[in-house]
């Protein structure tokens, strides 16, 4: 099984990382970590990676700033 969880605020990285760590408890569970990079700077970031023992993320979107119309769609891709 894939679980993506995907990560873009800092409540979510708190939410995610028990949900990381539990899935190495199933297996097969493929687990990746999908950053939106709406928060991209390392105090809203990087720093919640590594104080939650996360990975990099396998995937980061680069929404970056914007209002919520830019950053969606450059997270959709469209």
């Amino acid at each position: 099984m894939r679980v993506l969880l995907v990560v873009g605020a800092r409540p979510n990285f708190k939410k995610i990382a028990p949900v990381y760590r539990g899935s190495f408890e199933h297996d097969p569970v493929d687990c990746k970590i999908v950053h939106t990079g709406q928060h991209y700077d390392y105090e809203m970031s990087q720093v919640f990676l590594e104080d939650f023992e996360l990975p990099k993320p396998g995937f980061f979107l680069n929404s970056g700033s914007g209002t919520h119309a830019v950053q969606t769609a450059k997270t959709s891709g469209t």
